[in-house]
């Protein structure tokens, strides 16, 4: 057998096992000095000493009980990245106080236990419960706000600060997942908390689904020649270059639902009709193979750009065989006052669209939406309605939605007599086996064929030459609804 020495320069050989034990001891001595100058290094930089394998429920980022929901960069362990509008963290917790560990200044806004955003801004720690809550289980969102245009924040999740003995937990699961695609306008600009109080966000917490916004202030749909940022190029990206071109990995979630939201910046770059309505086609075709069993939503801008070549790219896409791609019209949709400037929607602007937004996308992501039952009681009692003539109503009955299997409705009821309406009851017959399965702006029943919509609180007095508006989704898209009246009087078809 072969013996083999080791030998160091100005030193007599040594016996292997000796030496071995030497090598041994030196090498657990350097690993111990480099552990003590990165753990060193770790918290002169402020960052969380993590455990090779984080526990569940302490509130690090690699805790698998908090859910980042949307685009997030993972890469480093102790701190976490959202890309995008929108993107947010979800946990439970126990105890009675959270604080969340930040490296550098940053706005978000937090909600605990379902209430109201509240806005904070600071760096290190930062207290999210100046006012201790009620010991027991709560549950935290937190949405960073966007580092994108002149904001320069860092938006960086280094972890969770509990009580002594408290951990997280995982919040109820959410069924469902939304992705908007869009601009300025689906990030928020100009309301009071951009992203969160963006009509996205507030239609993804309505339905209790989660949801995220691909959006970033300026985006158009095509590439144009003075360089707006288009999605038809960066929806593909990690971050839509606001941090590299990295490309997404879409096996990270899967959306139930896109809804997208362009052509508003793409009118004043010039962009033609039929290179938008081309684009658009193009990029419904490439979303629908990232996610082969989503519904596709394509919106009406809200005031009405390149209408016609977005319902004209749903169409080439029904043709071409996918059924699950629908039109939204929007038209009507924000009320007088909604805008904050030509194109942006101030926060009651983004409120109308939720009210509008939610039942479209509720019916067509629920699988079997369920009927409005019958009435079992009386109907709502209300004042003592005062009736115009006969004949001094109006009816504007119209199909703003359909995804084959259901569609929305938006009625108009005008009073063209000379006199206000103080409480209203509208009744007409659905086609069919028609069924209302939801409702806003009325109270909508239904025994057999026969709907009844009655006024709610705040719309109750049509003035004279006045009007107002209600709508609702139905289990079908039949048209043909007859025999409309108000409190008994037969009304005419508006034109």
């Amino acid at each position: 057998m072969t013996t083999i020495r080791s030998f160091e320069p100005g030193h007599r050989p040594v016996r292997p096992r000796t030496r071995l034990g030497a090598l041994t001891n030196a090498l657990a001595k350097t690993r111990t000095a480099a552990l003590i100058a990165v753990a060193a290094g770790v918290l002169a930089a402020g960052l969380p000493v993590l455990s090779a394998q984080a526990a569940v429920g302490d509130g690090t980022p690699t805790d698998s009980n908090i859910s980042f929901v949307g685009r997030w960069n993972k890469t480093n362990a102790s701190a976490y990245v959202p890309y995008w509008a929108g993107a947010y963290l979800r946990v439970g917790f126990t105890g009675r106080t959270v604080k969340l560990r930040q490296r550098n200044t940053i706005q978000l806004w937090a909600s605990i236990d379902g209430r109201p955003f509240t806005s904070f801004t600071g760096s290190g720690t930062i207290n999210l419960t100046p006012t201790a809550l009620a010991a027991g289980d709560h549950t935290l969102i937190v949405s960073y706000r966007q580092v994108a245009g002149s904001y320069t924040g860092d938006a960086v999740f280094q972890g969770l600060t509990l009580d002594s003995g408290a951990r997280t937990f995982k919040p109820p699961a959410r069924p469902k997942l939304v992705e908007f695609v869009g601009d300025s306008i689906t990030a928020g600009a100009t309301s009071s908390q951009l992203a969160v109080t963006d009509y996205a966000f507030k239609v993804g917490e309505r339905l209790g689904y989660d949801h995220t916004q691909i959006a970033i202030g300026g985006m158009c749909l095509a590439e144009t020649t003075d360089g707006c940022w288009a999605q038809s190029t960066r929806y593909w990206m990690s971050s839509g270059g606001q941090a590299g071109t990295d490309q997404w990995d879409f096996s990270r979630y899967t959306a139930d639902g896109v809804v997208i939201n362009l052509g508003t910046n793409d009118k004043s770059r010039g962009v033609s009709a039929a290179s938008f309505q081309a684009t658009y086609t193009t990029f419904l075709t490439r979303i629908r193979a990232r996610f082969p069993n989503a519904k596709l939503f394509a919106m009406r801008t809200f005031i009405g750009r390149y209408a016609a070549e977005t319902e004209a790219a749903v169409r080439a896409r029904n043709a071409a065989g996918d059924a699950n791609v629908f039109y939204v019209d929007t038209t009507g949709w924000l009320p007088s006052g909604g805008l904050s400037d030509s194109v942006h929607p101030n926060d009651a602007g983004h409120q109308a669209i939720t009210d509008r937004l939610a039942p479209v996308l509720s019916a067509a992501l629920t699988t079997t939406p369920s009927p409005t039952p019958a009435p079992t009681s009386a109907a709502p009692t209300t004042p003592a309605p005062t009736s115009p003539a006969g004949g001094d109503c109006a009816v504007a009955y119209r199909k703003t939605s359909d995804w084959g299997t259901g569609a929305q409705f938006d009625v108009t009821l005008s009073n063209t007599s000379t006199v206000p309406v103080d409480g209203w009851t509208l009744t007409w017959s659905l086609p069919g086996s028609q069924r209302i399965t939801q409702s806003w702006n009325a109270t909508v029943t239904q025994s057999g064929a026969a709907a009844t919509a009655v006024n709610v609180s705040w719309n109750a007095v049509i003035p004279a030459a006045g009007s107002t508006s209600f709508g609702f989704v139905t289990d079908s898209p039949l048209v043909g609804a007859t025999g409309f009246a108000l409190n008994g009087s037969p009304c005419t078809a508006a034109t």
